[in-house]
């Protein structure tokens, strides 16, 4: 298939300046430091039986003597923050950085982990909040909103129905997850946007293989409870038997979604010049590039510095793989995500100009940005 040149115009990120560290929860909760083995952790980041059983359990080994499992530090929102606030930011970045006007966003989608309200979703406030005048949808794909909303953004794009589309992605994981649940050590927040335009010609989205995850189906659970003030609020729970359905379904949905976009782009995974995996956690990267056999100087892993941000994971690895030079304009870049219940997929396309939104706060030290090259 010929793909007309679409993709991704601008990119930008949006953190919390709240960094919280893994001091804090020894600090704050040292009976929990204790008991670790025995909550959400040991339901997702240990071993299903007495030894590995396959790729994933094996990179994980390094990790099972830290209770945090390799995460080191992660944002999370303060008092005067929320979803609406991070994507905006986020949005007013990657438009300033195509150099693009409010009214010429012709659509603009939005993937909420989680939206302010159950329903309705986060798109019509976030739209008046940034004075378009077009579209504004709402879209759920979970850990997997990036390549969903990446891929129909471009359909329509090459369709010609639009010509500028805005996707915003966020994860606010502090607002449904309990801090006195173990599962909030390896969760943080974030948000990220890009803008996806025609390109020059032969860049952009070249092919694209997406599957969806219904094996993980009560892996993950909501639950309606009340928290330490009275008050009704979701959050989220680890499933029976999670830590075995996510690493025997890891090495198969990788190589499934990899192989099949780069097939679908008419290249090999040979040809490829940097890979951005999601990591949600900290032995992710290396799991994909043993799955695939590809050098781990081809990718780049930024969960010790953020934690899992879900969907924002992708566009995060993206935007600091730029920044550090890592990606250059006509390079081969495969994109690859996977979420609970939802969909893996994964996305090649050829880096075009891509302009980049400002550091988000607080920026990475630069021993921190030297740890990653």
């Amino acid at each position: 298939m010929v793909y007309q040149p679409v993709g991704i115009r601008s990119l930008a990120l949006s953190m919390p300046c709240i960094k919280r560290t893994n001091d804090y929860y020894r600090e704050k909760y040292p009976d929990m430091i204790a008991t670790a083995e025995q909550k959400s952790l040991a339901r997702l980041f240990s071993l299903a039986s007495s030894a590995p059983s396959n790729e994933f359990d094996q990179e994980m080994m390094p990790y099972l003597q830290d209770p945090f499992r390799g995460t080191i530090e992660r944002r999370v929102l303060g008092s005067d923050e929320s979803s609406l606030t991070l994507e905006y930011k986020a949005a007013k970045d990657a438009l300033e950085a195509a150099q693009l006007f409010p009214h010429e966003i012709d659509l603009m989608i939005v993937a909420s982990l989680i939206a302010e309200q159950i329903v309705p979703g986060n798109a019509a406030a976030l739209a008046a909040q940034l004075g378009l005048t077009g579209a504004a949808w709402n879209l759920d794909s979970m850990c997997s909103n990036a390549i969903v909303a990446l891929q129909t953004a471009g359909a329509l794009v090459r369709a010609g129905e639009y010509r500028n589309v805005l996707v915003v992605l966020s994860c606010t994981y502090s607002r449904f997850i309990e801090e006195t649940d173990t599962l909030s050590w390896f969760t943080g927040d974030g948000a990220g946007a890009f803008v996806v335009s025609s390109l020059e010609s032969n860049q952009g989205i070249l092919g694209t293989k997406i599957v969806h995850t219904a094996e993980t189906c009560g892996a993950f659970f909501s639950e309606l409870t009340q928290d330490a003030w009275g008050q009704e609020r979701i959050f989220l729970r680890t499933g029976k038997n999670a830590n075995k359905v996510l690493s025997n379904m890891a090495v198969p949905s990788i190589r499934t979604c990899c192989e099949g976009a780069v097939a679908a782009a008419g290249v090999t995974l040979d040809q490829i010049n940097f890979f951005a995996f999601n990591t949600p956690t900290a032995w992710y990267a290396s799991l994909c590039a043993r799955a695939l056999g590809i050098e781990m100087e081809r990718t780049i892993n930024l969960y010790p510095q953020y934690g899992n941000i879900g969907p924002v994971l992708p566009l995060s690895n993206l935007y600091h793989a730029a920044k550090l030079g890592k990606i250059h304009e006509n390079d081969l870049v495969l994109l690859y995500t996977i979420g609970s219940v939802s969909n893996a997929g994964a996305t090649v396309m050829r880096w075009g100009d891509v302009a980049l939104g400002p550091y988000p706060c607080p920026p990475l030290k630069e021993s921190q940005s030297s740890k990653l090259e």
